[in-house]
Parts: structure tokens; C-alpha cells; sequence
């Protein structure tokens, strides 16, 4: 019996409208019979008025401090009409949550939850991830990229509860005047917006979605918003077929859930003109239903819009609508009286059973396929750590990158190159935000925002520069925004893009239709369609033009005369490097957090007063954070961008580039011997230590000099034989405030060195080798150590912050302190070099002087693991690196490379143990501490001033936290 029933089902079920060729409809699940089964029980049980009350759903808020009435108003639709869903509009992710689990219980039948979610839930909710909109997706070639899009919009959905999708918009926009669609169409070309829409829809469904392809049958070429009339689309059957209907056809191939009616006047696809698209039975019956074979959801768009509400051809909209052909009825403007008007007609039979059947039956199909027969309220002790996972921002980063359109780039000006002899300015155009984007830009390179309020004196003042960026920042509240150069604004466009001494680049952050107030592109060196002004865009713009990657958008519309339709330009990939998350280069975001709370125990146990950690991986930066304070009894916070004494970490970021250019072009050699490097030592003990040995700490030199006790009087106190409070003749080299050492000294220093006896171990560290470097390096270029480091790599690398005398270029508040010295210099040690002897020589040693921030230092490191190789230059040769990465005594015992720290051969060691042979680095006495690995692609820098206010504090060293910090990164890597 049980049998016979189940078949009876199947062919009451293959008999009824709508429900024929069952692979065919996109609304079937792969469980057919259960879906049958559920569908027939659940229509059984309802009565005529619960019928009816399923073809509607209206609109409610979960806006803060609207939820009571919300839920009111809501449960009262849902005792009195039955209805089938809801749509939510502007609110918080919480209070939708709850009030959709608190309805769903009130339901009998569950309800279908819909959502106007065409960039994700930003579109309604707040304290969510706004995806880019469909205009900038429609840049992107990389479809795929776009149907990650749509599986992480349509998860973030079903974690709210959410079912249908209102999206995606597949309104091919024509038209630059089109007040609705605009930006939030995928482009001009039918079949790049088909590829595009297909892709979000499979997404959206892969995650369980159902979609809406709107709005029917195009809304892509009017001027006239159909919330406040009826909008006219007056072409032919030919036109439409070849141009808007062609992304509704091929969305319904791939099994779209739903289509959205627009209220439109199309008379020549309803035969009735002035007749809303909405109202029409023909374009349902005839062309969407017969020629398209569409199957699913018709929904209408919302109800209470002005383009049906002002058509007299009907008494009721919503009956109007349904009678149509329409299944779902959006927002009735009315809909106690909208409800009344469709059950009086059903109950007279003006609605005939089949016609109701048909529609509530795919309703109760649709329910089945988004999970409604097994109804599990949301979870929300995780939501708002659900709906902003670092997959959004991987993402959004991934779209940026793939849209971002380079439509001119005159003699390669992008990325731009030799940043050695760029001057660079940045000019803000728009009202909107442009500090991302200026405060990126200045991660490469060092610019200078300018402004003036003539054009004459911002000419003036530009004159200084070669190179000026021009930002284009108009609002991203929303996609209807109207942006627009001002008159003003085209004018200095014009003439800042004439300038015979400068180039120029134009970064617009704004629709691609803002171009076409432009007359001419002709001077403009450089031209990028950034489409959105959101902080990715401006952050991920400043990285292209720069080169971290190549530009790949394509305009998906014609936004110039100039700049047709498809226009696009393939930039230099130039190896520097990029800013992003941790999940994009194989690092566990959750784990890679054990860093905080590390770094918290640093600060509670007084280990130092502030720092800095950045962690890279594969050339993207993507954890760095600023901790601490300047000092212990400081107010303000330490930032990212304040400069640290690096300490010996001078020597690998200085001296030694420039030993191995020298050893490059053949001015040095492992086997070159003290002797030669200063004649004076030819008959001293150090005549044959030879630099091999001395960079490997295997020369048998000791470990230090302390030269500043020599000038200290009987009670310890800076003698006036040596130092004057101010510069005066012979006493030029300032060591602190107000303390000028004599000149003479420096020769002193050297004496000294040769006067060493070597030490009988075999292995010492030592900085004494670097001052003979210094000196060999100085008199070889005939120039000081810190501008030849200047001059060969740290222009060029964009290092605006790696120099030695910080307080010659930055103000003192952006210098941390490194001790409160009371045993030489008898004051505050800051913005001067901490180590004695560097100070001694002006503050530009060998072996100490370098200030820097991690970001720069994470830039020299990054070339080293790149073979040499930044910013499109090859600064050494990868060879050289390596063979100065290499341990050539390791079977003394000596674990040093040449210059280069390197892993432990036996605990304990610089490193945490779990790195590569291959790897690199250093620390320094200030607490400081770079490490990089060729096998990971890691590069780990740790910056603090731990000797404040005395460098008697060991607890950094003795607790090991910067090799417990390198341990925790390594149990992140996921691969």
C-alpha cells in the first residue's frame, strides 16, 4: 500500500504545473521522492488562506532598537496571513539573527529568509565584509576568482540564516546615465556579464544558496529609477535578445533558482505598452516560461515601487502580479490589503487551484532545497567571528588585485622604478578618504602630500618634484553615488599633467564613468581605474603601482572615447613586497595570534618598553604590529613607522652589502687579509686574519673595545680633553646632546684595533673586524659609510626609514630610547647610536648605528631571499649571497656564515631550533633580533629597545621570547 501511495505522488507530482523534467528544474534537489514527498505533505495540510500566505513576503528591519516592533509586526503577519517568508532590510547581524530564530519558531511552516545581498551582507547589515561591487567584479578575468566570491557571500548567508539571495544583478548597464544600476551592473558586453554572474551564482550555490538573476528582463539601459516611475525601454525583439535577455538565458542553462520581474515598460515583450513587466502575463507565460524554459521562482521586484504602484491597469498590484504569472510577491506596498485581494480571488475561483498549486508548491520546493525540511536555528555564540573571517579579506584582496585597470602606462612609468631618483609627490583630488592609499604609498617610498589653494602656488611647490600621483577619492558609501570631477579639478588636472619636469599618474577611486568628464588623457603619463574607494582598492592600488603585482582588470564598460570596453593594460611584476593576511601564504591566523600573547608577556614582565614584530611569507607582509610604549612611564603608544637603534644589526644591513658589492666588483676577497685592508696593521698580530675569518667571528679577535674609558677623567666623567658641550674647532664628532668628541680620536680608535694581540680560543664574536671594514669601505669610495648605504641600497629599496643619525631626518618622538645612560654620556640615550664605540665615530659604525623600523628592514631581507633582487633591481648578485649565506667552519664548531648569524649546530642558539640550515639572520644588543628563511620563505623581525632604561635588563635574552616568537610562527605554517 505504502508503495502504491509513493507512486501516486510521483505522478500527481509529474502531472502538475511546473513540476515536469525534473533534472531540468533547479529547484529539485538530488533527494527527489523525499522533496515530493515533503512538498505534497506540507501543501495537504495548509488550508486556502495559508496558501496564499505563502506567495507573500514582506519586509521587516533588524535595526538596533527596532527589534521589539519588528518581531511584533512580523509574528502578527505570521498568525493572521501564513506567510511564506521574509525579507530583511537594513539592521545588525545580531538582531537578525534573533529575530529570525524567534520567528521560525512562531512559523508552522518554516519560513523562506531573503536578502538583498548583491556585495554580501554590508549591503544590509552592518559590521560586516563588503565584497566589491559587481562593476568591479566585471574588471576581474578570473572567473573563478569571482566564484569564491560567491561561496564565501553565500556562507556568510547561510550562517545568517539566510536563503534566497536577491543576486546577482545581471542588468547589462549601457547606459552612463542610469541612476539604479550603475555600478552595481557586471558590465556592457552580455557575455562577459553572463560569465561573470554564472560564476557568482555557482558560488552562492555551492554554499547553498539560492540565487535571483534580476531584473527581468533589463534594467541595464533607462534613466529613470523604477522606485519613483515606470522606466521605458523602447528597443525591438531584436535588441533585447542580443544584448539583455542573453545573460538571463545563460544564467537559466546553469540552473538559476530565481528570476526578479523589474517594473518596466517593455512593450515589445508585453504587447501592451505602459503595461509594468511585472503586471505582464505575456513576458511570463510567453517569453520567460516557453522561450527561455525557465522553471523556477518568478519573484516579482518590490511591490510598493512606484513603476507598478502608479499603473491604473489594476486595482491590486500584488493580485495583478500574481495573476501574471508570478510566484513570490516582494513587499506589498499593502499587505493586509494585498493578501485580502489574492484570497477573495482564490476563493471565487478567479485563481484556480492548479495556478495556486503551482506556485505555493515551488515556494515549498524551494524551502526543501535551502534545508527547510531540517530547520536548525542559527548559531550565533560565533557569529560575528564567522562573518569576519580573514577569508573575507583574502578575498577582497585577491579581487582588487585581478580588477584593478591600468588603462595608461607611458614608457612603463608603472611600476614605478628607480625609486633612487624619484621625488614624489602626492595631489588629493574628491571629497572622500585618502589616507589609506597615501599611507600605503609611503610604505615603498618616501612622498610628499601636497596642496595649495591656487593652482599657480600648488605648480610652484610641485616644481620640486619628478613624479606626482594624483589620487581621484570619491565616496563608497554606496553604488548610486554620483561621482564627478569638478570644473576645478579637470582644470589642475591639465596643468599639473603639463609640467615639462615632472610625470604624472592618475589613481581614480571612483565609477568608470567619472572619466568621461575628462576631455583628453593625452599628457597624463599614467592612467588607473581603481572603481571603488574603499580601503583594499586605495591600499591595493598603491601596491601595483608599485609593482608587488602585475595589472590584470580589464573596463568592463566604455568609460571614454579613449578607453573603449575590454581596455586594459598588463603591468611589471617587480618583486617587492606586498601587504595581507596570513591565510593567503600558508599561515594559520589563529595560531600565528600566539604572537600577541607572547609579546604581552614581554611588556608584563618588564622585558622592554615597546616593540615591534613583522612577520612575511612568499614576499607578502602579513602580521605587523607596534607594542608597548617608548618608555615605562610614557603616555603615548608606540607606532609601526617609529625607529629603532638596530644595533648589530647594522652589520648585515649595512657593511656587509657593501662587502659583498665590493667583493662583486673585486675590490675585496675572502682570502684579503687585514694587512691589506689597512697597511698600517701589515706588522701587527691582525696582518693575516683575513676577512673570511673576521666575518665568521674566526679571527681570533676580541670580542669588543671599550675606547670610550680612555676618555673619561678620574671620576669617570667625559674629560674636557676630549669632548666640548658644543661643535668647535677639532671637536666636530657629536657623540649625544651636547657632547662633541675630538676630532683626533678617530685615529685613536684605529691605533688601538692594531694593537690587539689575538686570542688563543678559535671562535669569538667580535665587532672589531667592522670597524677595519668601515674604514676599508669609506676609503675605497672616498666616501662615509652612510651615504655609500644611502646611495647603493637604500634609495633604491624605498628604505625612506633605514638611516644612521636619525635625528637628522625624523623628529625625536618617532626615535626610541635605548638607556638611561649614567656611566659615559650621563643623560637619555635617544636618537643617538646606544653602542660607545659607534657613537665614538659619529654615530656611523660598522658594527652599530643603523636605525631603522621593521618595515624597512623586512625590505633588505626580503632582497636577500630574492637573490638580490627589490623593486626591479638586482642590488647583488644571487650567487654572491649565497656564498656569504654559508658556514664555512662548521666543522670547528663555528655555526657563523660570513657575516650572516646562522641556526645553532647545538641548544641553545640564536634561532628557535625549528628553522632551515639555509636560513639567516642576526640580533642585536638593543634587543633587536631579523631572521629569513630561503626553505619557508620567512622573514621574521622582532625590534625593541629592551636596554631602557638599562641594559642591564637581560630578561629578553634569558627568557627567549624572540626565538619563542620565531617558534610560534613555525607551528603556523600550514604549508
Amino acid at each position: 500500500m505504502r508503495g502504491f501511495k509513493l507512486l501516486a505522488i510521483i505522478l500527481v507530482s509529474l502531472l502538475l504545473p511546473g513540476w515536469g523534467a525534473a533534472q531540468s528544474d533547479p529547484l529539485i534537489s538530488p533527494d527527489t521522492t523525499a522533496q515530493a514527498q515533503w512538498v505534497e505533505a506540507q501543501y495537504a495540510n495548509m488550508t486556502q488562506e495559508a496558501r496564499v500566505g505563502q506567495l507573500f513576503m514582506p519586509m521587516i528591519t533588524s535595526e538596533s532598537g527596532k527589534e521589539e516592533g519588528a518581531l511584533s509586526k512580523a509574528e502578527k503577519w505570521i498568525s493572521e496571513y501564513g506567510i511564506g517568508g521574509l525579507i530583511f532590510s537594513r539592521g545588525t547581524p545580531h538582531a537578525q539573527a534573533r529575530l529570525t530564530n524567534a520567528l521560525q519558531e512562531s512559523s508552522r511552516v518554516p519560513l523562506l529568509i531573503g536578502l538583498d545581498a548583491e556585495w554580501g551582507l554590508a549591503m544590509r547589515l552592518d559590521s560586516t565584509y563588503s565584497f566589491p561591487w559587481n562593476m568591479t567584479l566585471g574588471a576581474i578575468q578570473d572567473t573563478l576568482l569571482i566564484k569564491d566570491i560567491g561561496r564565501q557571500m553565500g556562507t556568510q548567508l547561510r550562517q545568517m540564516g539566510v536563503h534566497l539571495n536577491f543576486a546577482p544583478v545581471v542588468d547589462i548597464n549601457t547606459n552612463v546615465k542610469n541612476p539604479i544600476i550603475g555600478n552595481r551592473s557586471f558590465g556592457e558586453n552580455p557575455e562577459k556579464v553572463s560569465q561573470h554572474a554564472v560564476a557568482l551564482m555557482k558560488g552562492m550555490q555551492q554554499a547553498g544558496i539560492l540565487t535571483t538573476a534580476k531584473h527581468f528582463p533589463g534594467h541595464g539601459d533607462t534613466e529613470v529609477d523604477s522606485h519613483k516611475a515606470l522606466p521605458q525601454v523602447m528597443f525591438d525583439r531584436q535588441r533585447l535578445d542580443t544584448v539583455e535577455l542573453v545573460p538571463f538565458r545563460n544564467l537559466i542553462k546553469e540552473g538559476l533558482d530565481a528570476i526578479m520581474i523589474a517594473h518596466l515598460d517593455v512593450p515589445a515583450l508585453t504587447g501592451v505598452p505602459g503595461e509594468p513587466t511585472s503586471l505582464s502575463p505575456k513576458l511570463m507565460r510567453t517569453v520567460l516560461k516557453r522561450e527561455l524554459g525557465f522553471q523556477g521562482l518568478i519573484c516579482t521586484d518590490a511591490l510598493n515601487m512606484k513603476g507598478v504602484t502608479g499603473y491604473e491597469g489594476v486595482d491590486n498590484a500584488s493580485l495583478g502580479a500574481f495573476m501574471a504569472g508570478n510566484d513570490l510577491l516582494l513587499m506589498p506596498e499593502n499587505l493586509e490589503t494585498d493578501y485580502a485581494a489574492v484570497l477573495e480571488a482564490y476563493m471565487v475561483g478567479k485563481i484556480s487551484e492548479s495556478r495556486m498549486a503551482t506556485s505555493v508548491k515551488k515556494i515549498l520546493k524551494a524551502k526543501y532545497k535551502a534545508g527547510l525540511h531540517r530547520y536548525v536555528p542559527i548559531e550565533t555564540t560565533t557569529l560575528t567571528q564567522n562573518l569576519n573571517s580573514l577569508d573575507n579579506e583574502l578575498l577582497g584582496e585577491r579581487a582588487m588585485e585581478g580588477a584593478i585597470t591600468v588603462l595608461k602606462n607611458r614608457a612603463d612609468i608603472i611600476g614605478i622604478k628607480n625609486l633612487e631618483n624619484k621625488k614624489i609627490a602626492y595631489v588629493r583630488f574628491g571629497d572622500a578618504d585618502h589616507l589609506p592609499f597615501l599611507e600605503r604609498l609611503r610604505q615603498y617610498a618616501e612622498i610628499d602630500e601636497v596642496s595649495a589653494n591656487d593652482i599657480g602656488t600648488l605648480n610652484r611647490k610641485l616644481k620640486e618634484y619628478n613624479l606626482v600621483i594624483i589620487g581621484m577619492h570619491q565616496s563608497n558609501e554606496s553604488p548610486y553615488k554620483k561621482h564627478s570631477f569638478s570644473e576645478k579639478e579637470l582644470f589642475w588636472l591639465e596643468e599639473i599633467s603639463r609640467q615639462p619636469t615632472s610625470n604624472s599618474i592618475l589613481a581614480v577611486f571612483a565609477k568608470p564613468y567619472i572619466l568621461s568628464d575628462v576631455l583628453s588623457f593625452d599628457r597624463v603619463d599614467g592612467l588607473v581605474m581603481s572603481y571603488q574607494n574603499s580601503v583594499i582598492a586605495q591600499q591595493t592600488t598603491a601596491e601595483l603601482l608599485f609593482g608587488v603585482f602585475e595589472a590584470k582588470g580589464r573596463l568592463p564598460v566604455t568609460a571614454h572615447p579613449t578607453f573603449p570596453a575590454g581596455s586594459g593594460e598588463t603591468t611589471q611584476l617587480l618583486n617587492r613586497l606586498g601587504y595581507s593576511v596570513p591565510n593567503r601564504v600558508g599561515l594559520d591566523a589563529h595560531r600565528l595570534s600566539r604572537v600577541d600573547s607572547l609579546m604581552q608577556i614581554g611588556l608584563d614582565s618588564l622585558m622592554f618598553p615597546g616593540a615591534q614584530v613583522l612577520i612575511a611569507r612568499h614576499g607578502q607582509v602579513v602580521f605587523h604590529k607596534a607594542y608597548g610604549k617608548p618608555t615605562y612611564d610614557s603616555e603615548q603608544e608606540v607606532s609601526t613607522t617609529d625607529l629603532y637603534d638596530l644595533a648589530s644589526l647594522t652589520k648585515i644591513l649595512a657593511t656587509l652589502p657593501m662587502l659583498m658589492e665590493m667583493e662583486e666588483t673585486g675590490r675585496i676577497s675572502f682570502e684579503t687579509t687585514f694587512g691589506e685592508l689597512n697597511p698600517d696593521y701589515a706588522e701587527t698580530e691582525l696582518r693575516d686574519v683575513t676577512v673570511l675569518k673576521a666575518l665568521s667571528h674566526y679571527g681570533r679577535l676580541p670580542a669588543w673595545i671599550a675606547f670610550y674609558l680612555d676618555t673619561l677623567n678620574k671620576d669617570r666623567r667625559p674629560s674636557p680633553d676630549f669632548y666640548r658641550p658644543n661643535p668647535a674647532d677639532g671637536f666636530s664628532i657629536q657623540v649625544a646632546e651636547r657632547m662633541y668628541l675630538s676630532d683626533a680620536y678617530n685615529d685613536s680608535i684605529y691605533n688601538r684595533i692594531g694593537r690587539q694581540s689575538l686570542k688563543s680560543n678559535r671562535y669569538r664574536y667580535s665587532d672589531v673586524p667592522y670597524y677595519v671594514f668601515k674604514k676599508f669601505i669609506e676609503d675605497s669610495y672616498n666616501e662615509p659609510l652612510d651615504e655609500l648605504t644611502n646611495a647603493y641600497f637604500y634609495k633604491s629599496l624605498g628604505a625612506t626609514q633605514t638611516t644612521y643619525r636619525p635625528l637628522e631626518h625624523f623628529p625625536k618622538s618617532q626615535i626610541m630610547p635605548t638607556e638611561v645612560d649614567n656611566y659615559y654620556r650621563y643623560q637619555v640615550v635617544r636618537g643617538f647610536v646606544h653602542d660607545m664605540g659607534a657613537a665614538m665615530q659619529g654615530g656611523v659604525g660598522g658594527h652599530a648605528g643603523l636605525f631603522s623600523n621593521a618595515n624597512d628592514v623586512a625590505k633588505i631581507m626580503q632582497m636577500y631571499l630574492q637573490g638580490g633582487n627589490y623593486g626591479g633591481k638586482q642590488f647583488l648578485n644571487s650567487r654572491t649571497i649565497e656564498k656569504f649565506n654559508k658556514c664555512y667552519f662548521c666543522n670547528k664548531n663555528v655555526r657563523r656564515g660570513v657575516g650572516f648569524d646562522k641556526p645553532q649546530l647545538e641548544e641553545p642558539g640564536p634561532t628557535c631550533g625549528c628553522v632551515s640550515h639555509r636560513s639567516f639572520g642576526h640580533s642585536g644588543f638593543t634587543g633587536t633580533f631579523t631572521w629569513a628563511d630561503p626553505d619557508t620563505g620567512l622573514v621574521y623581525v622582532f625590534l625593541s629597545n629592551r636596554t631602557y632604561p638599562s641594559s642591564s635588563n637581560t630578561m629578553l635574552i634569558q627568557s627567549g621570547l624572540r626565538s619563542r616568537i620565531q617558534q610560534a610562527i613555525y607551528d603556523s605554517l600550514i604549508n
